[in-house]
């Protein structure tokens, strides 16, 4: 089969861009496939779409994608979606981060758009690892983890990407990693057809600075790794693990949350449409010590 017959063909700026800047054996690019099938499957419209991302090796995704995309500045991602978003309600905006960019800077954006519950789709492709920048340690390094900034080992615990984003009020939140990409497709397709703020956490690794640091430089190694230390939510619950929260050595894959919660756009199209009409009665509030 031709490449330009490939479904996913036409989703690429393939005359522009390319090659990428992913360093070999990368699960970056695994994470965008799982992306273009998606979007291929649920037979979006390239202008129907937006692709916002932030800096650093996930950030350059978008670049790659004919879509409409927005490559933003460190950690405002979701900022510049959310904006977006209201903007533009009608359209599928899909938002890509690195483990990094969406925890460390973009922390409270990422709290405040779940807590929010505005229709976007976020991805997070968690390589425990600032890669771009030099291997420093992210708000996702595994403790004792060595990095350039933790020679002697990380002293400071993980956030729970899928734990943070539920606490924070999100409609659907799953877990996959690159090795299980067939799994992966699904989970970001379900996350696009969910309305709310939708989270997929794709556990991906960086054997260029993370796997140096740490003695696994083969990606092959790190990918095995992903197969051998993973677990479906099923799999973990029927073992004990009732919540499936993957606090211990293995990566718990699978959908941990799929609710309905009002949307931040249709409720703000309520707010617009009482601003419209006749003002509300307001009652007059009496605080003590006031006159």
């Amino acid at each position: 089969m031709k490449r330009q017959d490939h479904g996913a063909y036409e989703y690429l700026r393939h005359n522009k861009k390319f090659p990428h800047l992913w360093c070999a054996g990368c699960g970056i690019g695994i994470v965008m496939g799982s992306l273009l099938r998606a979007v291929q499957k649920l037979e979006l419209d390239q202008d129907d779409v937006a692709l916002v991302s932030g800096i650093g090796c996930t950030g350059r995704m978008p670049v790659y994608m004919d879509f409409n995309t927005m490559h933003t500045t460190h950690g405002r991602a979701l900022a510049f979606a959310t904006g977006l978003k209201l903007a533009r309600p009608e359209m599928e905006v899909i938002v890509i981060m690195g483990d990094g960019d969406a925890l460390a800077i973009g922390g409270n954006h990422f709290i405040h758009a779940a807590r929010r519950n505005i229709d976007l789709t976020a991805i997070v492709v968690n390589n425990n690892i600032y890669g771009m920048t030099g291997g420093q340690s992210s708000p996702t390094t595994p403790l004792d983890a060595r990095s350039a900034t933790a020679p002697y080992g990380h002293i400071e615990p993980p956030f729970p990407i899928c734990d943070l984003a539920m606490a924070a009020g999100a409609s659907f939140v799953a877990r996959g990693t690159v090795y299980h990409v067939s799994e992966l497709d699904r989970l970001v397709e379900r996350a696009i057809e969910k309305r709310g703020f939708s989270l997929v956490e794709a556990v991906s690794y960086c054997h260029t600075t993370y796997g140096r640091a740490n003695n696994i430089k083969s990606p092959v190694e790190m990918m095995r790794q992903l197969k051998e230390n993973s677990i479906t939510l099923q799999a973990a619950q029927k073992a004990g693990d009732g919540d499936g929260d993957g606090a211990g050595a293995q990566i718990v894959r699978g959908v941990f949350r799929d609710e309905d919660r009002p949307e931040f756009t249709e409720l703000y199209d309520q707010v617009i449409a009482r601003a419209n009409g006749p003002l509300p009665p307001r009652k007059r509030q009496v605080r003590r010590g006031w006159n």
